[in-house]
């Protein structure tokens, strides 16, 4: 434990440089969990790491409130990958000094929300909102090191998919 700040090592940030400087203009993040597809998650940075809110109301990130480790990718200011690396989740509780401090900035950063940042915290907390912090927690993959292919995959099955129907015609259209 360091004394001087009265933070374990394990709260120690552990990012490089380009981590950390792509954490800083980070919005979205693509954040993979036990090898599952990595989503596009909304994100706020903050003191070394990543916060990333979901749960009721609010972005979909299946595995990621229980999961202890994730893979996070970040992008670059030309839109495409420069770094991906393994992160450290842990959870924020409500009611913790962890979360008084977070939970309003990452709220204040939110785009398009509900009503004024206090009631959006508190509805985080009623309605069990995850809101998880995804610190640096190994050596990061970077440059000539990323896999060169596209790593697109085919489109998830979706219920919202429907089969289109032809237009409907009230008269005749003649053909020419």
């Amino acid at each position: 434990m360091r004394e001087d700040a009265g933070v374990t090592d394990e709260d120690a940030p552990g990012g490089t440089p380009l981590v950390d400087e792509a954490m800083k203009k980070a919005a979205v993040a693509w954040v993979s969990v036990a090898g599952g597809p990595a989503l596009a998650l909304w994100c706020a940075p903050l003191e070394g790491a990543l916060l990333v809110v979901s749960g009721p109301g609010e972005q979909a990130a299946p595995g990621l409130a229980d999961a202890t480790e994730a893979q996070v990718t970040l992008r670059g200011d030309h839109g495409g990958r420069i770094v991906t690396w393994p992160a450290r989740v842990s959870r924020l509780q409500p009611g913790t000094e962890a979360w008084d401090v977070a939970a309003p900035l990452v709220a204040a950063k939110r785009l398009n929300a509900p009503g004024p940042t206090a009631d959006l915290v508190a509805r985080w907390a009623a309605d069990g909102c995850a809101v998880n912090r995804l610190a640096p927690a190994g050596t990061p993959l970077a440059g000539a090191e990323l896999p060169a292919d596209a790593q697109a995959e085919p489109p998830r099955a979706t219920p919202a998919v429907r089969a289109t129907r032809k237009p409907f015609r009230l008269h005749r259209v003649r053909r020419r």
